[in-house]
């Protein structure tokens, strides 16, 4: 079962993302992600990845914004423990290693530990986040932007599609 545990130590935050994270965790991160703005005292942020099993490029997406919205309100790098090799991989190929100090080796632990509740969203809630999760990956580098295009094209085509539909309800439903 995939989760993320939350811990807040001494200015610390860490967040522990156990299992294989997808992008049905989106909604936690990015509730966590909208409340940075909202944390005082808060010196640095640690994404433990030492019990990931896998992750895709959404949650990777929201784990960048996370990066750059920690650089913007405590100006530093979060940090990054990954110990499994294919998962440091992944990350490397992102480009993460511009945006996350990455420790392959690191001990941290933390017995405060905590469950961030699960969020469920409606399913154009999901997608936005979705989009901007991978344009904030396309925007890391060359390779993302090719890699991610066509899927951020697709997005944007089926967000414009509902928007159009609801614009297309309201208005028969002002005529009546």
């Amino acid at each position: 079962m995939s989760k993320i545990l939350f811990a807040d130590q001494d200015g610390v935050q860490v967040l522990n993302f156990v299992g294989d994270v997808r992008v049905c965790l989106g909604p936690t991160i990015s509730t966590y992600l909208a409340s940075i703005d909202k944390r005082r005292g808060v010196r640095a942020i640690v994404i433990d990845l030492r019990e990931t099993t896998g992750i895709d490029s959404t949650s990777l997406g929201l784990l960048a914004k996370i990066s750059l919205r920690s650089q913007d309100q405590f100006n530093t790098l979060p940090t990054i423990i990954s110990t499994n090799e294919d998962i440091t991989r992944i990350l490397l190929s992102m480009g993460f290693d511009q945006i996350f100090v990455i420790d392959q080796e690191a001990q941290y632990s933390c017995d405060q530990f905590g469950e961030l509740p699960p969020k469920i969203v409606p399913d154009a809630v999901l997608r936005d986040q979705v989009l901007e999760a991978h344009k904030t990956l396309m925007g890391l580098n060359q390779n993302n932007l090719i890699a991610f295009q066509d899927l951020v094209a697709a997005l944007e085509q089926e967000q414009e599609q509902e928007q159009n539909h609801r614009a297309q309800i309201r208005k028969v439903s002002a005529a009546r």
